[in-house]
């Protein structure tokens, strides 16, 4: 429910004032700088400021920092696109493994460590609580764990080894560097915190759409535990895929109705960063409530309709993203996810730009009528991101039973998992192979920032390596790729014993 989120940000908004683009002087607010009481309304003003992250993830430190293209930029499914090798030029060394530490996606680095400062301010707020009854206080405090988890897991992939910190900094405001196991080691302590005793809801009534759920940090842990190859945890994991799948009430609606604002909260999302259209400005690096990856993502000058679905509600946009060639080839005929998943658009009913393949992102593609922001137009599209889907949680079983050979846990058999993706995507079963599984995955999250990392934690890179001229990609990925270079910028300001040791890249 969108009124919640806008709700809880604009009641409270002194707190957003403190985030600046140095992530390590993000200070809290002066009464528990002293170590002062907070009320139930201190801590929401705290927590506001955490969820506002989420909605940073597309433009903000004047930056377009859209999670899910960065992510898809390393796979096998897209291309960079826009007008040039040159527009949007970090996205582009991105997309190639050629990213250094003056061109490195520094947009995301500071928004996930401001959102790490900002859970810090919640959690200090929630120790400090006065007059505020034991169990708002508990689901308070869990939710802002289950955040800094998640701010903190995203910076963890792309970084590895980061500085860390849970408590107010003294100057000169600077954390010590941390492995990457170590940083791992946090979010499951952050996480497990959460899922211990049940600190959350499975998930939301209406009123609280867009909250943190019990079912969102098990989806969190899943991913962070399967993407560290964390054996010892697999166990844990699965059982919590089949609590979901027995307990939480989830389902899988037709896949198309996902996309569009009637799909928001819908009965097979598990958690969503809650968009608006309005409030982000071009001149104001760190407001707002709308996202711009429609617009990055859409074809430029879009004058006609999409060929694969029909549908002429498209709009057109800036040209990035384009879907390779290949990627569409990926599914079955019949297969009511391509549709859904990707457009195409024939010669001449949009400006063709760099690396056209003529296919391109549908699921957060443009639409009309889903902006009517009266300032910074491209910025502020309502188009929900869907960032756990129950789909996950099927083929995170699957997975587990069949690729890691993990004893199930419940009723959810592998071949079930498979088949009720299969079934809601119109095509017949097949065996719960690993290949198989592996390629059902690909198929249902084209678009959504998880191919790039599934292929790295199981070790099918040699899929990111390419040599094709005809679309300016030449890229060979190696196993010094796994973690970006930390921005030259934070290693310059940072000495002595909280010098930042550069990755190996």
């Amino acid at each position: 429910m969108k009124n919640y989120i806008k709700g809880i940000f604009l009641a409270l908004l002194v707190v957003l004032s403190a985030c600046g683009d140095d992530f390590l002087t993000v200070q809290p607010t002066a009464s528990q700088e002293a170590g002062g009481p907070a009320t139930e309304g201190a801590i929401l003003s705290n927590l506001g400021a955490c969820y506002q992250i989420l909605l940073f993830d597309s433009y903000a430190d004047y930056q377009y920092n859209s999670v899910l293209l960065m992510s898809d930029l390393m796979s096998d499914d897209i291309y960079k696109g826009g007008g040039n090798a040159g527009d949007q030029a970090m996205l582009y060394s991105l997309s190639q493994f050629n990213a250094s530490a003056d061109e490195t996606p520094g947009g995301l680095w500071n928004i996930y460590f401001s959102g790490l400062s900002r859970c810090n301010n919640a959690i200090l707020a929630c120790e400090n609580a006065v007059d505020v009854d034991e169990e708002t206080l508990t689901r308070l405090k869990a939710e802002a764990h289950f955040l800094r988890a998640y701010y903190v897991h995203w910076l963890w992939k792309f970084w590895g080894n980061i500085p860390y910190f849970e408590t107010e900094l003294e100057p000169p405001y600077m954390a010590k560097q941390m492995t990457a196991d170590q940083v791992y080691a946090e979010i499951i302590e952050d996480l497990d915190f959460v899922l211990t005793d049940d600190k959350l809801p499975m998930r939301t009534t209406e009123a609280n759409h867009g909250r943190a759920t019990l079912a969102a940090a098990m989806m969190l842990k899943a991913r962070v535990v399967m993407y560290q190859e964390d054996e010892s945890k697999y166990a844990e994991v699965m059982a919590d895929m089949q609590r979901i799948y027995s307990e939480a009430g989830f389902s899988l609606p037709t896949y198309a109705s996902i996309w569009g604002r009637t799909g928001e909260f819908g009965n097979g999302s598990i958690f969503e960063a809650n968009h608006l259209p309005e409030g982000k400005d071009w001149g104001a690096a760190w407001t707002g409530f709308g996202t711009n990856l429609p617009e990055f993502i859409s074809p430029n000058e879009l004058k006609g309709e999409d060929l694969l679905s029909g549908n002429d509600f498209y709009k057109g946009g800036w040209g990035f993203g384009p879907v390779r060639s290949e990627t569409v080839t990926i599914y079955e005929e019949g297969d009511a996810r391509l549709a859904a998943s990707i457009n195409q658009y024939a010669a001449g009913t949009y400006v063709e730009r760099f690396q056209n393949t003529g296919y391109f992102m549908a699921k957060y593609a443009a639409r009309e009528d889903y902006n009517d922001a009266p300032f910074g137009e491209p910025l502020n599209y309502e188009n929900n991101v869907r960032i756990f889907r129950y789909a996950e949680t099927l083929l995170n079983a699957a997975e587990l039973m069949v690729v890691h050979g993990v004893a199930n846990a419940g009723s959810l058999t592998a071949q079930d998992a498979l088949d009720m993706i299969r079934t809601r995507a119109g095509l017949a079963s097949i065996p719960a192979t690993v290949e198989n599984i592996k390629l059902e995955r690909r198929r249902e999250f084209v678009g959504e920032g998880i191919r790039y990392w599934d292929l790295v934690r199981w070790g099918d890179t040699d899929l990111l390596s390419d040599s094709n001229s005809d679309f300016s990609s030449t890229r060979s990925w190696s196993e010094n790729k796994k973690y970006l270079p930390i921005p030259q910028s934070e290693i310059d300001r940072t000495e002595g014993d909280f010098k930042l040791v550069q990755n190996d890249y």
